[in-house]
């Protein structure tokens, strides 16, 4: 973690969610659009739960004598939220701490030899990376709290994808005769424009 003068910067190990991380994308509250993510913690990740909660404390100390008039406020939107309580429908984040991060420039997203990654094929939602980070306060029309900047992405490995649509693999099954063409009549219950 490293302190700047205005933000404090971190290396978080998680898990990428909702990530438009290739494209930038409007959020729902719309606004410019951004490059985004949602990074899964998992709760028993101690260590990496107490050092996102440090930069918290030192961004809300940055903020208090750069943003906030001196002191802390009682009523700040805070980045780090509990899956558990926020998001209980969602088996994904059932015992996961998360938070949302984002950038309007590109993150440089690589592998684990840092060599760049240019196919988003390969970094999406539901793998596990390194995420570069920075806390910082911020006090935007009445509203003040600590946000986080997303920086640049390291693949560590693989994931089930978390797009919430299904494989094909799960919906078909394969369909062929003995040649490997697909006899039209074994196809099954199919409309007569496709026969």
């Amino acid at each position: 973690m490293s302190n700047t003068s205005n933000s404090i910067k971190a290396i978080i190990p998680g898990r990428l969610s909702y990530a438009s991380i290739w494209e930038p994308s409007v959020s729902m509250g719309g606004g410019d659009p951004k490059y985004r993510t949602a990074v899964l913690v998992p709760k028993s990740d101690t260590k990496t739960v107490d050092l996102i909660k440090a930069s918290i404390e030192k961004a809300k100390q940055i903020g208090a004598v750069k943003k906030w008039g001196g002191m802390i406020p009682g009523n700040l939107k805070l980045p780090l939220h509990d899956g558990d309580i926020e998001r209980p429908d969602d088996p994904n984040y059932k015992g996961m701490y998360y938070f949302n991060c984002s950038s309007e420039d590109a993150p440089q997203i690589v592998d684990r030899n840092v060599q760049t990654i240019t196919d988003p094929m390969q970094v999406y939602s539901g793998c596990y990376c390194n995420v570069s980070v920075t806390f910082y306060a911020f006090n935007r029309n009445g509203s003040r709290g600590v946000a986080v900047g997303l920086g640049n992405i390291q693949l560590i490995r693989d994931g089930e994808r978390l797009s919430g649509k299904a494989s094909a693999a799960s919906e078909f099954t394969p369909v062929e005769d003995e040649s490997g063409f697909v006899p039209v009549d074994d196809i099954g219950d199919i409309p007569d424009y496709l026969k």
